[in-house]
């Protein structure tokens, strides 16, 4: 019940924050009321916003982020890639500063607990776990093997698995610093798995893509 509460806050907050920002700053677009310097701070800030109210409110903060984005993107679908584009730069800053502390605070409160079943799962998680679910979805589109394995390799990823692994670890719950160490060692592997091979990867299926574009593997 509690958590159906906290999901019910954080829709209102987030479709309320979203409707009433997105008019307000095409009222303001319109009336010239605010430079483009300003403009990219809109959206981040609504977005810290709307968490804020919901989380004050006894709501879930993430949950009225998500559905107020999806809001805010339908209603300025005209102006949404603008608005983005310019908020892009502040939204990088903001997860440099997200890495910055799951390294200092996370990495050094969990490590103790690490273990080889730990890394084996977190290998798995990178591999079939991930990859066997995006391969299976996509069947059927018209796509190459070697595509759908490269959407399931680099994708889904994100930044809310750092933001999970700090929920868990300050719950307290049992066994709750093995599961956000299994959660980091994940991070961690992907940080260095995906970033050491997507250049090349990309220029190998960017190259694959040019010699046979519609041909299946």
């Amino acid at each position: 019940m509690l958590v159906a509460e906290e999901i019910g806050i954080g829709v209102a907050v987030g479709l309320t924050l979203a409707a009433v920002g997105a008019k307000f700053m095409a009222y303001c677009k319109q009336r010239d009321w605010i430079t483009e310097i300003w403009r990219q701070v809109c959206v981040p800030a609504l977005a810290v916003a709307s968490f804020a109210s919901a989380q004050a409110l006894g709501g879930s903060g993430f949950i009225a982020c998500f559905v107020g984005g999806m809001l805010f993107g339908w209603i300025a679908a005209g102006v949404r890639h603008r608005l983005l584009l310019a908020a892009e730069g502040t939204g990088e800053t903001l997860a440099l500063l997200t890495w910055i502390v799951f390294g200092a605070a996370v990495i050094s409160k969990t490590y103790d607990y690490f273990t080889i079943e730990i890394l084996v799962y977190s290998l798995l998680s990178l591999t079939v776990i991930r990859m066997l679910p995006v391969f299976l979805v996509l069947f059927g589109l018209n796509l190459r093997t070697d595509e759908k394995l490269f959407l399931g390799w680099f994708g889904p990823r994100g930044l809310a698995s750092i933001v999970f692994a700090v929920i868990v670890l300050n719950s307290e719950l049992p066994g709750s610093k093995t599961i956000a160490l299994t959660a980091v060692c994940t991070i961690l592997l992907s940080v260095i798995a995906h970033g050491l091979s997507a250049n090349p990867f990309v220029n190998a299926l960017a190259k694959k893509s040019r010699l046979h574009p519609l041909n299946k593997i």
